[in-house]
């Protein structure tokens, strides 16, 4: 039986101060929602990291306890020794996934590769490569006079996290110079005015699959500040003409970052004109899997650990 460890980053942590909750409880739903599906499989083992604010992990896994004061690195890494397969969720700011994929062995490592998550933890880095693979960005319209807005976000930001909307560039530009002078890496974008969607794929040797084709419930407060509300699973139908044009528009993207594999998000915005407008690649489970199973009538931890496998045999060949 394989033993597959699972382990997101907020649920794992032993820092003193819990994490905030709203956070906290959407690691917790990823964790859970990957380690039933494993579960479900019938032919895993499977170890869930667990600490002083998340407990409480799926029936029929296996709890695990980080040491006090230990380092996630290090926990990782130890529990990888111990594992068939790793599946980690956790963020790329401040370089947190990247530090955690350098410790597992790529046999063992479900999700992408080193090069993928370094251009992926870049927003700007992410935006230029896909523009120059023919990818429309919001760099696009960066001079266009239709931009009414702007936004300011962290390069190396999760989700909507201290991202802010300007309704002008001035204002936009005070932002960024104010957070560069805080010693913060920041970028500012046109804001694209449009449908937010996100992309659930299963990516592994050579082959894109699109899994879902998600809508995004976003909130813009009075002051501009972003934020993410909810996420509709499966909300475009495969009949729905955009499924196909988002689907070979995922392989193209998929060509631009060699290197994504397993389960991969992609936000984006459908603009009504320009059709796709990538907005960041999210190189790791993401609160979209939360229900997709179900939604699909498949198990995807199970398609994530053969597409894993064909991924194995494809190097091998």
């Amino acid at each position: 039986m394989m033993r597959v460890f699972v382990y997101e980053h907020l649920c794992a942590s032993g820092a003193a101060d819990a994490p905030d909750d709203e956070l906290l409880a959407a690691g917790r739903a990823m964790r859970d929602a990957v380690a039933h599906d494993l579960l479900r499989g019938g032919d895993c083992a499977v170890s869930v990291a667990a600490g002083p604010h998340a407990r409480e992990v799926p029936a029929g896994a296996c709890a695990l306890r980080p040491p006090p004061g230990a380092r996630a690195v290090d926990f990782v890494a130890h529990q990888a020794r111990l594992h068939d397969r790793v599946w980690v969720i956790a963020p790329e700011t401040g370089g947190v996934l990247a530090q955690l994929q350098r410790v597992v062995d790529a046999e063992r490592w479900l999700g992408c590769d080193a090069a993928a998550i370094a251009l992926a933890s870049s927003k700007r880095a992410t935006l230029a490569r896909a523009a120059e693979h023919g990818v429309t960005t919001p760099l696009a319209f960066a001079t266009s006079p239709a931009t009414r807005r702007w936004v300011v976000k962290p390069d190396d930001g999760a989700g909507a996290m201290a991202t802010r909307v300007h309704n002008t560039h001035a204002a936009a530009r005070d932002d960024l110079d104010t957070r560069r002078l805080r010693g913060q890496t920041a970028v500012l974008e046109a804001w694209v005015a449009g449908e937010p969607l996100s992309l659930s794929l299963l990516c592994g040797a050579g082959r894109i699959e699109l899994l879902s084709v998600n809508r995004q419930q976003l909130r813009i407060d009075a002051v501009g500040v972003l934020s993410f509300v909810d996420v509709q699973i499966n909300a475009v139908s495969r009949d729905d003409p955009r499924f196909g044009s988002l689907h070979t528009w995922a392989r193209t993207l998929a060509r631009a970052v060699p290197g994504l594999q397993g389960y991969v998000g992609v936000d984006l915005v459908w603009h009504p004109q320009r059709g796709p407008v990538l907005v960041e690649i999210n190189p790791r489970t993401t609160m979209a899997y939360v229900g997709l199973s179900a939604a699909l009538q498949r198990n995807i931890a199970a398609a994530v650990l053969a597409a894993h496998r064909r991924e194995a045999l494809h190097a091998d060949a």
